[in-house]
């Protein structure tokens, strides 16, 4: 499993909203400039973000966008899931229930649905607000 820039970037993009709102509307540019990526890649992803109302958009002068939740209600595998699709390790785990015709005889179909259950606990287990400020333990 790999994940892509476009679902590193929707991370970083709503971890710079959430770390710069003073309750106004962010403008696309200013967090193309802080993150270092282009503002029109960033457009495609805010775009579904916004589309799938994690983000509020607002168009004309004093737009951009913000958050629709609290930070703390924003889930890394929530992000990913809706930038990357499945986050299965296998095609067959992405079907519930799993359609593969050999499922039933698998030997290692346990091994990859244990994996597939640690990757979601394990995203699922960081939100945005985890990601925030001094204290984040993911910074080494």
């Amino acid at each position: 499993m790999k994940i892509s820039t476009r679902g590193r970037y929707a991370i970083r993009v709503m971890l710079d909203l959430a770390e710069h709102d003073k309750g106004q509307y962010i403008p696309l540019m200013d967090i193309a400039k802080r993150q270092e990526v282009s503002e029109k890649y960033l457009e495609s992803i805010v775009s579904v973000l916004s589309k799938n109302k994690f983000v509020h958009a607002l168009r004309g002068k004093g737009g951009g966008y913000r958050l629709s939740k609290a930070p703390g209600e924003y889930t890394v595998g929530s992000i990913l899931r809706l930038t990357e699709g499945s986050l299965a390790p296998i095609a067959c785990l992405e079907d519930e229930p799993n359609l593969c015709e050999r499922a039933g005889e698998c030997r290692t179909l346990g091994m990859w649905q244990d994996f597939y259950k640690l990757i979601n606990e394990y995203f699922d287990g960081i939100t945005l607000e985890d990601l925030m400020g001094e204290g984040c333990p993911y910074i080494k």
